[in-house]
């Protein structure tokens, strides 16, 4: 039960909340530095058609993209000043959806690497890559939204936005530090947007390379429903608004990963519309017990508890009458 002398307290995080979400907006010179590391992918694919991408020079001569890019293709270059460099070999990290490739004689400069696991929810972010047909990159600036652990490392949500031709391009922190790229985005008009830690591009750095045409495998986003992860099939049923199968489907999750706060936060959210409010505040809590900055979750606690001192009000009103 949610008692009212915790209303204040609420207002009070939700206010400490509110003023921590402000999106940090990096310098001019950083993007237009950064602008210079991140390059146009264009691909020959067996067909005819060509394909486009984006990548990150991450060392000397040497470019992460997504491997959905290069797949299948018969000859990948990187555009540097509207100059094609081709690429002689590749890295290939197929079930993360990760290739890094070998570019002869690039000279472009490399972005240095943070950590995805440091972030923190609300964290500011912006990305860079070509979407479109785009000839010049673009940023688009947003914040982290969600933390999915995933093989010693966790899969960054945000809401910086990106479009088709942008996948393989970088997001950034405030500093200009690469820690994610852009990979994959849930359909329809409330989209959710995902980027890969780099964490994977550094492990993926001590493999050995081989040559370009190589048989390729599913990524993980790409295997059946009942194979993908979780906080990718919680998404449908959270944007649809069915609760019923969110509250299956999120209960399957809490089981399976009891230490990821988004498990209970969906679980929570479907409990909250479907007015089981005692269950919802308990999870509700428990998402602030594993992410104390979890800001949705302190909205939600605020929505309970104004709701709990209404009651009490219309039921005191209704006494003295």
């Amino acid at each position: 039960m949610i008692k009212r002398h915790l209303i204040s307290l609420y207002t009070l995080l939700l206010a400490l909340g509110a003023a921590g979400s402000t999106v940090a907006m990096p310098t001019s010179d950083t993007v237009r530095e950064l602008s210079n590391s991140v390059l146009r992918v264009k691909v020959k694919l067996p067909n005819g058609s060509q394909g486009l991408g984006s990548a990150v020079v991450i060392g000397n001569n040497e470019v992460i993209t997504n491997c959905h890019v290069v797949t299948n293709a018969t000859d990948v270059s990187v555009i540097v000043n509207g100059e094609p460099h081709k690429a002689t070999a590749l890295k290939a990290d197929w079930h993360h959806d990760l290739c890094m490739l070998t570019v002869e004689n690039l000279n472009v400069p490399a972005v240095k690497f943070g950590v995805s696991k440091s972030l923190q929810y609300d964290d500011s972010i912006f990305t860079v890559g070509y979407p479109d047909e785009t000839k010049a990159p673009v940023s688009t600036f947003g914040v982290v939204k969600g933390l999915f652990p995933m093989d010693d490392s966790v899969i960054i949500r945000a809401t910086s936005t990106f479009r088709l031709g942008a996948s393989g391009g970088g997001a950034f922190d405030d500093a200009g530090n690469l820690v994610g790229i852009i990979t994959l985005k849930s359909r329809g008009d409330k989209a959710h947007y995902y980027y890969m830690p780099v964490e994977w591009v550094q492990a993926l750095m001590d493999k050995p390379a081989k040559s370009l045409g190589v048989e390729s495998e599913k990524p993980f986003w790409a295997m059946d429903v009942q194979q993908r992860p979780y906080f990718m099939r919680v998404v449908q049923p959270y944007v649809s608004q069915e609760w019923k199968t969110l509250i299956k489907v999120a209960s399957q999750w809490v089981q399976s990963e009891p230490n990821t706060a988004e498990s209970w936060f969906y679980l929570a959210t479907a409990e909250y519309a479907t007015k089981d409010y005692a269950k919802a505040e308990e999870h509700f809590r428990k998402v602030l017990a594993l992410n104390h900055q979890h800001v949705q979750a302190l909205e939600y606690l605020g929505k309970l508890s104004e709701k709990m001192a209404q009651d009490e009000t219309a039921t005191t009103l209704a006494l003295l009458q």
